[in-house]
C-alpha cells in the first residue's frame, strides 16, 4: 500500500487504500457497509427507524475506523434491520469535527469520536475519553460503569442534547515520536507537537508548543519539519501511518492518553424515540466495541511493535522519572484550570480523583503487581 492512497482524506481522516481494506476485512470477517447502501429492512415494517452515524474517522482506518464501522453493522444486524443505519466516514457527510455539531443539532443521529475532541465547548468532555496521569482501560470501564462516571456524562452530554456510551478503547498509548532524543523537560522547550486534549496543555505548560492536526497531514509535517514531533496512537496504527520514515524516537509511556475511551454520541431525541429494547441493543452494541476494540489493539500492538524495532530501525526509549515528574507538575495546574470552569467541571474532577485514588490502592497489589513478578520471570 502506497501512503499516498490513504492520505488524501477530508477532516481528521486518511483513505485506506480499496484493496487493503478488502484484505482487512477479509480477515476480519466482518461486513463494511458502503457509505450509499441501505442497511433497512423492508418498508413494509412501519415501526422502522433511521439513523446516520458520522465520524471522526476514515473509512477502514484499522481500529478506530472498523471498530465505529462494526458499531454500525451491529445495531442493523442485531435489530434485523428495525434500525436502518447509514454510516458516514471522516468527510463523507461532514468534516470529522464537524460531527458533533451535527449531531446535536438532529442532523444526524449519532456520532463516532473521542470525546476530549470537544473539550473547547467545556472542559469535562475531556474526562470521557483520557486525561494526564488518568486511568488504564479498566479502570475508565470501573469508573464509568461502577463509579459514578456515566451519570456524570449523562450530565454534561444532556447539556448539549446528547447521550453518550462507551463504544472502544485503544488502551495506553504511546508517549510519541520525536524527530530528537528527550533527555531532560528542558529539551521539550520550543518543541512543536502535535498532541490533543489535555496532554497538549500538559506540554504547552512545560514550553511545548502543542499543534492541532488532522491525521492526514501529521506525515507531511514531520516529514518537512513543520512540526518536531507527533502523538497519534501505538505501535499497530503507528506503523500503518509511516512515523518511523520522519522520526527515529519512539517514547514511552505515554501520560497524556493512558487508556483512550471512544464513544457514540447519539442526539438526545432519537434516544429517548427508540423503545427500550433498542436501547438496550444500542448500549450492547457499544459495550461489545468496547471490549473488542480493546483486544484487537492489544493482540496486533505487540507484533506491530516488533516490526518497528528490528525491520524500521526505530529507536524505543522509555521518559525518564525527571521528565515524568515535570509531566506530574505541568498536569496539576492543567487540572486547577479546568476545575474552575465551572461547577460541573468541579464535579468530575473530583469524582475522577476520587475514583483513581481507590482504583490507584487496588490495582498497585493486583494487576501492576502481577505483571511485574509475570515479567521478570519471563524477561520480558
Amino acid at each position: 500500500m502506497q501512503r499516498r492512497d490513504f492520505l488524501i482524506g477530508a477532516g481528521a481522516g486518511l483513505v485506506v487504500g480499496a484493496g487493503a481494506a478488502t484484505i482487512y476485512n477479509q480477515q476480519q470477517k466482518q461486513p463494511v457497509m458502503d457509505k450509499k447502501s441501505d442497511m433497512a429492512a423492508p418498508a413494509v415494517n412501519k415501526g422502522l427507524k433511521k439513523m446516520s452515524i458520522v465520524s471522526t474517522w476514515p473509512r477502514d482506518f484499522p481500529g478506530l475506523g472498523t471498530g465505529a464501522q462494526r458499531v454500525a453493522q451491529r445495531i442493523s444486524d442485531a435489530t434485523e434491520g428495525q434500525i436502518s443505519v447509514e454510516y458516514f466516514a471522516a468527510g463523507e457527510r461532514v468534516g470529522a469535527f464537524d460531527s458533533f455539531d451535527e449531531v446535536a443539532a438532529g442532523n444526524s443521529q449519532a456520532y463516532h469520536a473521542a470525546d476530549y475532541y470537544w473539550k473547547g465547548k467545556h472542559p469535562g468532555w475531556a474526562y470521557f475519553t483520557a486525561v494526564p496521569f488518568g486511568f488504564s482501560y479498566t479502570e475508565m470501564n470501573a469508573w464509568i460503569r461502577f463509579g459514578g462516571g456515566q451519570e456524570l456524562w449523562d450530565e454534561l452530554a444532556g447539556d448539549f442534547g446528547l447521550k453518550c456510551m462507551m463504544a472502544g478503547n485503544t488502551g495506553c498509548q504511546m508517549g510519541g515520536w520525536f524527530r530528537k532524543e528527550i533527555n531532560t523537560a528542558d529539551d521539550l522547550k520550543g518543541l512543536k507537537m502535535r498532541i490533543p486534549g489535555l496532554g497538549g496543555d500538559v506540554m504547552a505548560k512545560l514550553g511545548a508548543s502543542p499543534v492541532s492536526l488532522p491525521g492526514g497531514q501529521i506525515y507531511e509535517n514531520l516529514v518537512s519539519g513543520a512540526i518536531d514531533a507527533t502523538e497519534w496512537v501505538g505501535p499497530w496504527n503507528d506503523s500503518f501511518m509511516k512515523f518511523y520514515e520522519a522520526a527515529k524516537y519512539y517514547y514511552y509511556p505515554g501520560m497524556h492518553e493512558p487508556g483512550s475511551m471512544l464513544a457514540l454520541g447519539l442526539n438526545k431525541k432519537f434516544w429517548d424515540g427508540l423503545t427500550k429494547n433498542e436501547q438496550v441493543i444500542v448500549e450492547s452494541a457499544c459495550g461489545m466495541e468496547n471490549d473488542m476494540m480493546m483486544a484487537e489493539y492489544n493482540m496486533k500492538s505487540g507484533s506491530a511493535l516488533v516490526k518497528l524495532v528490528k525491520e524500521q530501525g526505530v529507536e524505543l526509549r522509555q521518559f525518564s522519572d525527571e521528565i515524568y515528574d515535570s509531566f506530574y507538575e505541568a498536569s496539576q495546574d492543567v487540572f486547577e484550570g479546568v476545575r474552575s470552569h465551572s461547577p460541573l467541571a468541579k464535579k468530575i474532577d473530583d469524582s475522577f480523583r476520587a475514583a483513581r485514588s481507590d482504583l490507584s490502592g487496588w490495582t498497585k497489589i493486583s494487576d501492576q503487581a502481577y505483571l511485574a513478578q509475570r515479567n521478570r520471570v519471563l524477561g520480558a
